[in-house]
């Protein structure tokens, strides 16, 4: 699965990529990890990202233990993410007031939405009657 991941050309293909391998929710998990991983960066305290993210506690935990004793996956790429930005070779990803990725929180409906009112992902499909 790595090497299919590692095919990809472009943020668009990525989300094209986890949209069909992942469920709406799956996909909610990882988002709202990775966003997590942006705000500890900066020194946030966990309730703080509970409040701005939704995010429980323990999980925010869990990210904070690989944050700082995983295999470095997460370090690995924001450094290069940061990188690629001050050199100008990556555009960066939208951000929310707070200056994190926004957090994808789920619907009444349990459809993957965006707090800054961004489609749906079954909205973003192709209708097929």
């Amino acid at each position: 699965m790595f090497g299919a991941i590692l095919t990809l050309r472009s943020v668009e293909e990525c989300r094209a990529f986890f949209r069909d391998l992942c469920t709406p929710a799956e996909l909610q998990a990882l988002t709202d990890r990775w966003a997590v991983v942006g705000l500890l960066q900066e020194g946030v305290p966990y309730r703080e990202i509970h409040k701005q993210t939704g995010v429980s506690v323990t999980t925010i935990g869990r990210v904070a233990r690989f944050l700082s004793t995983g295999n470095g996956g997460y370090q690995l790429v924001a450094e290069r993410l940061k990188v690629d930005r001050d050199h100008g070779e990556a555009e960066p990803s939208p951000r929310s007031r707070t200056g994190n990725p926004p957090v994808h929180r789920m619907s009444g409906n349990g459809q993957a939405g965006d707090v800054r009112n961004e489609p749906s992902i079954d909205q973003l499909r192709p209708h097929r009657p």
